[in-house]
Formats: structure tokens, C-alpha cells, sequence
């Protein structure tokens, strides 16, 4: 009842944020705030939005298997976010596009901007409803199985409340909305930490210290190239994330894009890339003060890394409020995260595949249609899981991200050089597949395992055979 109850709370609090926030909205409201948000709003929110329940839930966790080298990606995320902010922003704001996908018509042709959008509309589905399963089947673990409620009913719900508060304001709700999130988000981890440090009977600076000497902070891997921790593996991987998975991803760009002007656009950008290492940090650190707390008490460690947060919070060791603390941080974290996703995939659908930016009637259709499809991938991923649930994520981003890197790779950086447009969806789908079969054969021969290096390797394939398909092609 607790947890039912705190839901209910936040989720009254978000309709009244929404509720401020779409007088009058109209189809440019929802798509671009009618470009005129603040860029430090953007810019708070964004951290939340970014982080999501999957990170809450996770990143504690990863320490048991992995310690901290998860904050080497998380450097290589900041100069990522500097490459969106300079090279991809600046051509985003030039042609003043609600959907970033526009671009790719324009250099390339019809048949690349569709499947520039189809790519970003599977990727982000599928990650959405990865991050989004966090959120519900902790919920149905620890509070629904005991009322009887299935699984499905929960999701359900939890997706209807989402849309329920996004349907009339979209992006404009977003950026009030995602500031408060993330506040509660940050909110909650701190307290949370706060209660963990008190439960080990240590001051702040003891715990610090503790935190600092232990086996499981070790952050940096240079020794062991074949490990997936190896730092330049992870540096680059951060980086290639970042551009694909924020500077090509119209969820993360769009609310960039409601800033008032390309400088503040860029101020918002480069604000939250720093920020994701002292963030991710705090989340670590939280996950070694759980590890040194089980030691004390005799604890025995979950199977799974994910389960080392909720085990605490679900046992009541820490007391009732870091339950609520818990079920705070993780909606806001998950909200934030999913109701973007919803409204960038109701854009991209009328923008770019149907065309019609200016039907408010099929924006409507399509955004109650999205939430029902979130819905079935969410279920969908719950039959098929079986891996970190922030692994799942970064292997799924590799296979469908790599064709969006590969195709604004060479609209980029190949000058004016043709491409045959109609082959441009076979040479998206033909990627990720040969992509797929040289993992395979190259941990049979070798046993080398490929990591988040796919990513680019996929975005290196799709850009040869864009460039192959020029070959012939007359200048256009």
C-alpha cells in the first residue's frame, strides 16, 4: 500500500504539471514547445530523462560483476555529447527540422529518410520498452503478484498513466515534467545513500573513504585488451552511444530542439553530457555501500546484479522510507525516460512516415496507437530477457543503431558523393545481419567476444555500402 500510494501521489503531481502546461496546446506545441524552453530546464530534465529506471536499478548493481568500469563509457559519453553539440546541432537549427530524420531526404533521397525514421522508430521501441520493463516487473514482483494482478494489467496501467499526461501537451509537458522527475530521481538516490551510510553505522567522510579503498572501485581497464572492460573499449563505445543514441535519436534531440536558439541549444547539451559522470558515480558508489552492507550483515548476494537494489528495498532492512524513496526514484527515473520515447515516436510516425505534421487528429490516433504497441513490445521483451536488463540495451542499441550512424556518417562526411536511394533500405538491413555473423564466427574461431564495439563495426558496413552503391551512381 505503500508503494500503491506513493504512485499515485507522483503520478497526481505530474497531471497537474500537465495540466498548467497544455492550455492551448496545439501540433507545434506538442512537437517542438513552440521553440521556446528555457535551455537550463532542458538541460536538468535531460539528465533524467537520460538516466532512466534501467540505470537506477542496474548501475548499483554492475559493480558486483563489472566494479566501476562502467564511468569509463561514461567518460567517453561527454565527448560524445560535444560532438552532437558542434557538429550535429549546428545543422538541426540551419533547416530548422521537427524531425531530425529530414535531413536525410534532403542529402540522400526519399527511400533514406523513411528508413533513416523505420530504424529509429524499431530502436527506440525496443529500448523504451526495455528500460519501461524495469519499472513494472518490479512493481508486479513486490506489490501487484499479492493482490493477484497480472503482469499484463500492470504494464497496462502504467503505460496508460503516461499517456494519459503526455496526449495534449507532448514535448511542452515533457520539459516541465522531466525537471521535476529528475529531481525526484536525485532526490531519492541521495537519500537512499544517506540511509545505506547510516546502516553501516560510518559518517559521510568514513564512506567516502570506504567506498574508495574497496576491491569493487576499481574503474579503469588497460591491461586485458580481450576483456569488454577495456577502457578503449569503453571510451569509444561511449562516444559512438552518445552520437547515435542522442545526436541520432529523435526522442533525445527533439527537446534539444525546443530551445530558443542553436547557442542555447549547445549550453543544454554540453550541461547534461558532464554531468552523467558524477551522476553514474553516486549510483556506483551506492551499489559498493550495498555490497560492504551485505558483507556486515551476513547477506547473501542476489543471482542476478540487477536484483541488488531492489533486494534491500523490497527485505524493509533500510526501513519504510527508502521504500518509498525507492519506488520515487525509480517512476521518475522510468517515467521520464518513457514518455518521451512516446511522444518522439508519435512525431516521427506523423512527420515522417505519414507526412501530415499538421493533422491533429492523426497525431491523437497515432499517439494512443504507440502506447498500445509499447504495451506488446514491453510483454514482448519479459518472454525473452535473459541477460542485464543495461547489457540488453547497448546490444539491441549496436544492431539497430548502427545502420541511423552509418547513413548520417556519409550524408556527413562524404560531400555531395551520389547514393542509389532505392538500395539504401536493403544495405540497412543487410548490415546488422552481417554484422550478427561476424560476431558469431569470430568467438567460434577466436573466442573473442565482441562488446559495444559492434556498434561501430555496424555503422562501418552500412557506410561502404552506401558508398559501393555510388560507385555507378550519377551525381544527382
Amino acid at each position: 500500500m505503500i508503494i500503491i500510494t506513493t504512485v499515485l501521489i507522483y503520478f497526481c503531481c505530474l497531471l497537474l504539471f500537465s495540466r498548467f502546461t497544455s492550455r492551448k496546446a496545439n501540433n507545434d506545441a506538442f512537437y517542438m514547445a513552440n521553440r521556446n524552453s528555457p535551455w537550463y530546464m532542458v538541460a536538468f530534465g535531460m539528465v533524467g530523462a537520460s538516466i532512466s529506471g534501467i540505470s537506477f536499478v542496474s548501475v548499483p548493481g554492475m559493480v558486483m560483476k563489472m566494479d566501476m568500469t562502467y564511468l569509463q563509457m561514461c567518460l567517453g559519453f561527454i565527448l560524445g555529447y560535444f560532438v552532437v553539440a558542434f557538429v550535429l546541432l549546428p545543422i538541426f537549427y540551419k533547416y530548422k527540422f521537427t524531425t531530425i530524420y529530414s535531413y536525410l531526404q534532403q542529402r540522400l533521397g526519399r527511400q533514406s529518410y523513411l528508413t533513416g525514421a523505420g530504424f529509429f522508430l524499431l530502436s527506440k521501441m525496443t529500448g523504451a520498452a526495455v528500460r519501461f520493463y524495469v519499472v513494472c516487473i518490479i512493481l508486479q514482483e513486490f506489490v501487484f503478484d499479492g493482490v493477484g494482478l497480472p503482469f499484463p494489467v500492470t504494464v497496462a496501467g502504467m503505460v496508460a498513466l503516461i499517456w494519459l499526461y503526455t496526449r495534449r501537451g507532448g514535448v511542452k509537458t515533457l520539459v516541465w515534467t522531466d525537471s521535476f522527475q529528475t529531481f525526484c530521481l536525485f532526490a531519492a538516490l541521495l537519500l537512499i545513500i544517506y540511509k545505506v551510510i547510516g546502516a553501516l553505522d560510518m559518517t559521510v567522510g568514513e564512506a567516502v573513504r570506504a567506498v574508495a579503498v574497496d576491491s569493487h572501485s576499481r574503474i579503469f581497464v588497460f591491461d586485458d585488451w580481450v576483456s569488454r572492460q577495456n577502457f578503449w573499449k569503453q571510451f569509444l563505445s561511449g562516444v559512438f552511444v552518445v552520437v547515435v543514441m542522442t545526436g541520432l535519436d529523435q526522442d533525445m534531440m527533439q527537446k534539444n530542439l525546443t530551445c530558443k536558439s542553436l547557442r542555447e541549444a549547445q549550453k543544454d547539451m554540453c550541461s547534461y553530457g558532464v554531468a552523467f559522470v558524477p551522476a553514474n558515480l553516486l549510483l556506483m558508489s551506492l551499489g559498493v555501500l550495498l555490497l560492504m552492507l551485505a558483507r556486515s550483515r551476513g547477506v547473501d548476494l542476489p543471482a542476478m546484479s540487477d536484483d541488488l537494489l531492489p533486494m534491500f528495498t523490497a527485505s524493509g532492512a533500510l526501513g519504510s522510507a527508502v521504500v518509498v524513496l525507492f519506488t520515487i526514484g525509480i517512476v521518475a527515473a522510468s517515467f521520464s525516460s518513457a514518455d518521451s520515447a512516446l511522444t518522439a515516436l508519435t512525431t516521427s510516425f506523423c512527420v515522417d512516415i505519414c507526412g501530415k505534421p499538421d493533422d491533429e487528429r492523426l497525431r491523437k490516433r497515432a499517439h494512443l496507437g504507440m502506447a498500445v504497441v509499447f504495451v506488446l513490445f514491453i510483454l514482448g521483451f519479459k518472454v525473452i530477457n535473459s541477460t542485464s536488463v543495461i547489457d540488453a540495451i547497448y546490444i539491441l542499441c549496436s544492431y539497430t543503431y548502427g545502420p541511423l550512424l552509418g547513413l548520417f556518417a556519409f550524408s556527413l562526411l562524404a560531400g555531395r558523393r551520389p547514393v542509389r536511394d532505392r538500395w539504401v533500405p536493403y544495405i540497412c538491413i543487410t548490415s546488422p545481419a552481417i554484422c550478427f555473423a561476424i560476431d558469431m564466427m569470430t568467438t567460434q574461431m577466436t573466442g573473442y567476444k565482441f562488446g559495444y564495439e559492434l556498434l561501430m563495426l555496424n555503422g562501418m558496413l552500412t557506410f561502404a555500402g552506401l558508398w559501393l552503391s555510388g560507385v555507378t551512381c550519377p551525381a544527382r
